[in-house]
């Protein structure tokens, strides 16, 4: 590969707008703008759940409820049972079946708790919920984003510097030489160029092989077949 002390020129400048990226990557600018936008994308997905949830379990508990007078109903009937005994009727027969409602009430009774318990604590949850994310929407627009914005335009002209000095960089450098510099760099590998060292990539360890390590010492830049960074011989 030619141009290599222009390469190598162009990826000191670059290592200083990656030291910027880097910086504002861990910012806590950007942290709290990152954390609060995923927790509001977030909240609201889960709000609609739990809305959804609520209505599903209000919905079950009236149905449970109508079951539950409709056999409420069926044994209020049995209240002229004594009438129906005066007529001959058979006791075990009314007495079964009076028992079997009861238990059929004292079963959906329970799950109807149940099923209250369950709509109130989804309804609380939802209320909390609800209260945060009013809470952090306020912070995310009054504060986060603003400050983070703010800290992206102070830094746009640092960077703006930089991309300037590596434009001016580029136009000596062949176009298909820097659009592989650029593939690596979108790869997050860097440093892209290095010294090999014992005949090895300093940054993975690789060995060369025995034609790479001709081609290097030939004055040649390979490629390392570990890491894919671009290795030279050091002068």
């Amino acid at each position: 590969m030619a141009q290599l002390e222009q390469l190598l020129q162009y990826q000191q400048v670059d290592s200083e707008l990656l030291k910027i990226e880097q910086e504002a990557s861990s910012s806590d600018e950007r942290k709290n703008y990152v954390q609060a936008k995923k927790f509001l994308e977030k909240a609201a997905e889960k709000l609609d759940g739990l809305d959804a949830k609520a209505r599903e379990l209000t919905a079950l508990a009236n149905e449970l409820n109508a079951k539950y007078a409709e056999i409420a109903e069926t044994l209020g009937e049995f209240d002229n049972v004594d009438e129906l005994l005066d007529g001959g009727a058979e006791i075990s027969f009314y007495k079964k079946n009076v028992l079997q409602l009861l238990d059929t009430l004292r079963a959906l009774k329970s799950e109807i708790n149940g099923l209250n318990k369950s709509v109130k604590e989804a309804d609380e949850e939802y209320r909390a919920l609800k209260k945060k994310t009013l809470a952090v929407q306020e912070q995310y627009n009054t504060e986060f984003s603003v400050k983070y914005k703010a800290y992206v335009e102070a830094k746009k002209a640092e960077m703006a510097k930089i991309a300037a000095k590596l434009e001016s960089i580029a136009k000596s450098i062949d176009a298909e030489v820097l659009k592989k510099y650029k593939i690596k760099r979108s790869e997050r590998i860097f440093p892209i160029l290095c010294a090999e060292k014992n005949g090895r990539c300093p940054k993975c360890g690789t060995e060369l092989s025995l034609k790479g390590k001709e081609q290097i010492v030939s004055g040649e830049v390979i490629e390392c077949d570990g890491c894919r960074r671009f290795l030279f011989k050091d002068k």
